[in-house]
């Protein structure tokens, strides 16, 4: 066949309509996935559906991908800033949240209890307010999740918790993405939690049944996690088929189970109460022998910081642990919450099987 220049505009103008079309559907399909959660709090997981999650947990991926992997700038909070609110210390929360949203272009603005007051020398509801003309998004670490509950009411900008005496959803959405990247998927997972009935435990009970998992938890007694989330949880894993479990016995928790995960038994604000947490957590202590009744495919998680009653060098230092691989996707996840309730951007990676 001869070509002529006509000939090559033709074939020209062909391929280039081919991948327009290819890009209009490979858009259009990501258009059609994509879950509208722009301007929306984050205070618990509770608030969030399965389909969310997902979401949420996709975008971490995708944006791991192109900034870590790719090398890709992505300036999607260009112009907009975050107020970062602390009532409590942190390394994870703050550093996460603080190098995640100057990564993606924003000015991120730290608040200690030195540098506002929260409540005391202005009213949560002024405070709520002010910030709002000021910066686009807040970020609070507090010691009461109603605080929470009242600046959400009050500000126009959204509100993500990092971390209350109720719950702390980052951390979860972080643990996740590891078990994701890890199992390849994380529905039919069994986590077992072995220690305080406290606010990441409470996270988890509020969201894993959404994402197919059974979740077996042992407390001891007068530790139990907080009655009216126990509820939710069960009211969850019957509407979603899963199974929980709550018990005194770490064994009986581990039983079987893909993920064995603690954390502090001593929480900020409970120092007072060391020896008879000490005393009363005795026998919990995660080690290897715990790890014989999970399941042969066993992984560790630890929110972090750690001490060594909690669980032993062994597991923590050993290839089943995902603890800091667990704390680099802290980044990754706060990442895709404020790109989530900020932007419109859609993840551009496939999404991932859950």
């Amino acid at each position: 066949m001869l070509f002529n220049g006509r000939n090559f505009v033709s074939i020209a103008k062909l391929a280039g309509t081919r991948k327009q079309l290819l890009q209009q559907f490979w858009y259009g399909t990501l258009a059609q996935l994509n879950v509208p959660l722009k301007g929306r709090d984050l205070l618990t997981l509770q608030n969030y559906t399965a389909d969310e999650l997902k979401y949420l947990l996709w975008m971490a991926s995708d944006l791991k991908q192109r900034i870590k992997h790719k090398g890709e700038y992505l300036p999607l909070m260009q112009g907009k800033s975050l107020a970062m609110i602390f009532e409590k210390r942190s390394t994870r929360t703050r550093l996460s949240a603080e190098t995640g949203f100057a990564l993606l272009g924003g000015h991120p603005s730290f608040l200690t209890t030195q540098d506002i007051h929260l409540g005391t020398n202005e009213s949560l509801t002024d405070t709520a307010r002010v910030l709002s003309s000021m910066t686009n998004a807040i970020l609070a670490r507090v010691y009461n999740h109603n605080d929470l509950d009242l600046m959400a009411k009050e500000a126009t900008i959204p509100i993500i918790n990092g971390l209350s005496d109720l719950y702390h959803p980052l951390q979860i959405l972080a643990d996740y993405l590891t078990l994701q990247e890890h199992y390849g998927g994380l529905k039919g997972l069994t986590i077992a939690w072995i220690g305080d009935g406290n606010n990441v435990l409470q996270s988890f009970m509020t969201s894993a049944a959404k994402l197919g998992m059974h979740l077996r938890i042992a407390t001891p007694r007068g530790f139990e996690p907080d009655l009216r989330i126990t509820k939710i949880t069960e009211q969850n894993s019957r509407e979603y088929g899963t199974k929980f479990l709550l018990t005194t016995d770490p064994l009986e928790a581990a039983d079987s189970a893909n993920v064995l995960v603690t954390d502090t038994w001593i929480s900020m604000g409970q120092e007072e109460e060391k020896k008879e947490r000490l005393k009363a957590f005795q026998g919990y202590q995660i080690t290897m022998q715990t790890a014989k009744s999970a399941a042969s495919n066993w992984t560790f998680l630890h929110c972090l910081p750690r001490k060594p009653e909690e669980v032993d060098d062994e597991v923590f230092y050993s290839p089943q642990s995902l603890v800091f691989q667990e704390a680099e996707n802290r980044k990754w996840t706060i990442m895709a919450v404020m790109v989530s309730l900020l932007t419109d951007y859609s993840p551009q990676l496939r999404k991932p099987t859950f």
